[in-house]
């Protein structure tokens, strides 16, 4: 049996926070299967944590065959070394030939601990994935020299073959499964990094991050928009439910912070409305907002790479229309 042959399917570690699973995991469960279909192959979620039992059907209805289950209280908070070592040694058992994490900032500190304790290759930042149909391979495409190309990268001869994909950037697929998935209940190693290190408590979002991840709606204030602008853009964002982005200009610029930058550098994101403020629209920013559903740009620019591209473009300064959208919308909502 060749090292290929001894090597099939395909894990996704779950992510939770607060007690609930990540949209990201969801997204990519639904790629997973995708590309499972490729070579008729199964998908496998990895979940750890504690009160695991109402989770395992959400991820079979996403697409999962399999679950691992770990309960184990120990990874109700993150812990690097302890989850690397118990997911290695899993692959190690159970041997996959792909393994998809996200690259969030938990999936960014597991992948190259994995990838290490494995020896294998970890493509990071992946925007594309397919299935080489000739040997069956991963084939990650990742942006490369700042997004000014797309490099697609194989691992050969190494398994399993490990990527990180942004969130936002695949897509989630409707209910997959009415099946139960096959629930396999794994145990964790002892953690022997106890006495070295202690972990005193998670973390949460931090009280200006936005929440991206499902959001219907987000407006994005650019190099146009000053300091008083981007108090205009929180406004409005209020007043109509939308999440606050950025693009990178206007974080360096210190009129916001880094959490909500969106593009290249920053956050993927796919909304259905994504409105532009004052955003020339270097590649760099479309990297990360290409898959909205609908676009509308604001700028006082009309030949702005964002105002050609937008399904709606409004030529004028950004600070002043989002003065008169304000006030429409506080004039709407005294009338009700």
């Amino acid at each position: 049996m060749s090292n290929e042959q001894a090597h099939s399917g395909i894990w996704v570690p779950a992510e939770i926070r607060h007690g609930k699973i990540t949209p990201a995991t969801f997204e990519l469960l639904g790629e997973a299967v995708r590309l499972a279909a490729a070579n008729a192959d199964k998908v496998t979620a990895v979940l750890w944590g504690g009160g695991l039992d109402p989770l395992i059907g959400e991820l079979g209805r996403a697409g999962a065959d399999r679950v691992i289950a770990i309960e184990d209280s120990r990874f109700d908070v993150f812990r690097d070394e302890l989850q690397a070592e118990t997911l290695a040694g899993l692959t190690g058992k159970y041997r996959p030939a792909i393994m998809l994490l996200q690259a969030g900032s938990l999936g960014r500190a597991l992948a190259p601990r994995v990838a290490a304790l494995c020896h294998t290759g970890l493509t990071a930042d992946c925007t594309g994935l397919a299935i080489d149909p000739a040997s069956g391979a991963l084939l990650q495409t990742r942006p490369a020299f700042g997004g000014s190309l797309l490099a697609t990268i194989r691992t050969n001869g190494c398994f399993p073959q490990m990527a990180t994909v942004r969130p936002g950037v695949m897509r989630r697929i409707a209910a997959a499964k009415t099946v139960p998935p096959e629930v396999v209940r794994e145990s964790a190693p002892a953690d022997r990094w106890n006495g070295l290190k202690t972990v005193l408590a998670g973390f949460g979002r931090e009280a200006d991050e936005p929440s991206f991840d499902g959001a219907g709606a987000i407006v994005s204030g650019g190099r146009g928009l000053n300091g008083e602008g981007f108090a205009l853009l929180r406004r409005f964002a209020e007043l109509s439910g939308a999440a606050v982005g950025a693009s990178r200009a206007a974080v360096d610029a210190n009129r916001i912070g880094y959490p909500h930058q969106v593009g290249q550098t920053g956050r993927t994101v796919r909304p259905g409305l994504y409105v532009a403020f004052g955003i020339s629209g270097q590649i760099q920013h479309l990297a990360g907002m290409q898959n909205c559903e609908v676009l509308v740009a604001v700028n006082t620019d009309p030949e702005a790479p964002l105002m050609k591209l937008a399904d709606l473009a409004v030529v004028g300064d950004a600070g002043d229309i989002l003065r008169q959208m304000i006030n429409q919308f506080q004039t709407d909502g005294e009338g009700k």
